[in-house]
């Protein structure tokens, strides 16, 4: 039979008040969790670090004009640095209004036998096109064929680099040339710095598209007394 003493009863009362106390006070410290978090997204503003998915958004009724516009694509910039080329980016940075919106571009100016060097986008695809002079671009695919695809451009002309592989382009004339890439990212990202020397401490010494990347340095850096021709299509 049950026990149905007042005694009992006390202490059925006193655990159901203890079980009350204990969901109400993990409901109230739910809450608080949440207008914390709630806080620190209001307090977030757009000339935060930025990351993978982009930048926190602008004020909707701030926002202007100026921020889906950029001006200064039209203009040279200086290419006299080591490798003869100068990249020109437009991405959220330069324009928020790109926000979470999937695309870039950027202006590329090439001195002559410049070199754009070995780089990837980690996060997107990027499709190029020349306007002006002529351009040896390449890219080499992943493991475990590591393919090279090369192509000479000339003005008109379109290439594809494909999201995560290693390019580059380089200007075999001796004149200026330029060219306009799209990316589809606001923040495409770009790799580069030492990768030149990375790649060449893991490649095959006598692969064909290493071979090709150091043709492209030492012309890049040697000019014309030592530019050879070639029309080597992939």
């Amino acid at each position: 039979m049950l026990d149905l003493s007042p005694s009992f009863q006390a202490i059925a009362i006193r655990h159901r008040n203890s079980n009350l106390l204990q969901l109400k006070m993990a409901t109230h410290f739910f809450f608080i969790t949440i207008a914390t978090m709630a806080l620190v997204s209001i307090l977030a503003s757009a000339s935060d670090a930025i990351f993978v998915n982009g930048k926190f958004c602008n004020n909707p009724k701030l926002t202007k004009a100026d921020d889906f516009f950029f001006s200064g694509l039209l203009t040279p910039r200086n290419t006299s640095n080591p490798v003869g080329s100068i990249v020109t980016s437009v991405n959220v940075t330069q324009i928020p209004g790109l926000n979470t919106l999937g695309i870039s571009l950027a202006r590329i100016d090439f001195a002559p036998y410049g070199l754009n060097p070995p780089h990837t986008h980690p996060r997107r695809t990027e499709i190029l096109v020349v306007l002006e002079g002529i351009l040896y671009v390449g890219f080499v695919t992943s493991n475990p064929e590591n393919r090279l695809f090369t192509k000479a451009l000339y003005p008109g002309d379109v290439f594809v680099f494909p999201e995560g592989l290693i390019h580059s382009q380089f200007n075999e004339g001796k004149t200026n040339a330029v060219a306009i890439s799209g990316l589809s990212s606001q923040n495409p990202g770009v790799i580069m710095g030492r990768i030149q020397r990375f790649m060449m401490m893991f490649l095959p010494k006598h692969s064909e598209w290493t071979r090709w990347w150091w043709t492209i340095f030492k012309l890049s850096f040697g000019g014309p007394t030592t530019k050879k021709k070639w029309r080597k299509n992939s």
